[in-house]
This record gives C-alpha cells, structure tokens and sequence, in this order.
C-alpha cells in the first residue's frame, strides 16, 4: 500500500473511532451508558388519570415533586418480563418520598397479569391504559418503553427494548435526576 494511501486509511479508520467510541466525557454519562435518548428541554409529560390492579387512581399531578419512571409493557412481551425484575429492585433501592415507579400496560386482563407479576416474584404498580391514551401521548411505539420524568415534570429520558434498571448506571441516573433542580 503506497505511504499516502496509508496515510489516509489510519486517518480516516481514527476519525470513525472518534465518532463511535464516547469520549472521556461521555464516558460517565449513564444516558449514553444505558442507550437512553435524551430527550428535548422543554418537553413536559401530559396529565394522566389511570386506574392501578386494585382499583386505585393514580393522577400524575399527585407525582409533582418525585421524579417518576414509567415503564410501557405487556405480558405477552418477552423483553417486558426480561427486565421486570430489576424494576423491582431498583424501585428498592430509591426513597419512594422522591421517586415513583409506575408500569402501564394495555392488557385488560387483571388475574392474567396478577399471576405474571407473581411468577416473577415482583411486587410492581400497574396502572391500565385501556384507551391507549396515555401510551399516545408518550408515543410508545414498541414495548417496553421507559419514560424518566423529573420533578418538575419535564420529560427527560426514553428507553425503548429492555435495561437493567437496577445496574449501577440505572440508579445514579435516577438519583441525577431526583438531585437535580429541576
């Protein structure tokens, strides 16, 4: 291979890696690390009123304050089941007085989803979206989808197809965020 041609293949091979691989900037980053989406400033989560497995309502203006993740799923979802568990732990390890977890799901099947969460050995809010209302206006297109929304209700993070939401990136991000001002 001629000098030059060298020349431009190991420069162009360092300039792909610079886009590829984060940087040490990036590299604490738990958005990039999760494959999270940021999502634009100024995008505020719409009100929802649903009701939970035992009939409860929850109003998302009852949230204000906490930061909440809201995690999209169903019980025929393979990927859904795969990372329901560390839902659970994650919701564990954060103070509820500032942090929510609420799952939504479109099945209307209430002992099916009971005995699912019991299989799985998980104790998790449900909240149903029979209308698909709610799940429009996050505009969930693929299960699961988790929406991280800040205190002050802006919509901060999106994540569609499974995570481990109770790694150690999971959890600063959730902790990042409950100690941010917003």
């Amino acid at each position: 291979m001629p000098v030059s041609l060298k020349r431009v293949s190991i420069a162009a091979l360092l300039c792909l890696m610079s886009i590829v691989l984060p940087g040490p900037a990036l590299a604490g980053d738990s958005f990039v690390s999760l494959k999270m989406s940021r999502l634009p400033a100024g995008s505020v989560a719409a009100p929802f009123e649903l009701t939970t497995l035992d009939g409860k309502v929850v109003r998302s203006s009852e949230l204000a304050g906490k930061v909440v993740l809201v995690n999209f799923w169903a019980t025929w979802c393979g990927p859904c089941r795969e990372e329901m568990p560390s839902l659970s732990r994650l919701q564990k390890q954060l103070d509820p007085t500032h942090f929510v977890l609420l799952t939504v799901t479109t099945d209307l099947h209430r002992q099916g989803i009971a005995h699912f969460l019991s299989q799985l050995g998980v104790s998790l809010p449900v909240l149903f979206d029979e209308d698909q209302d709610v799940s429009r206006s996050f505009m969930v297109r693929g299960l699961p989808t988790t929406i991280v929304i800040a205190r002050d209700g802006s919509l901060v993070g999106r994540a569609v197809g499974p995570r481990a939401w109770d790694s150690p990136e999971a959890v600063a991000l959730m902790r990042q965020v409950m100690e941010s001002g917003k």
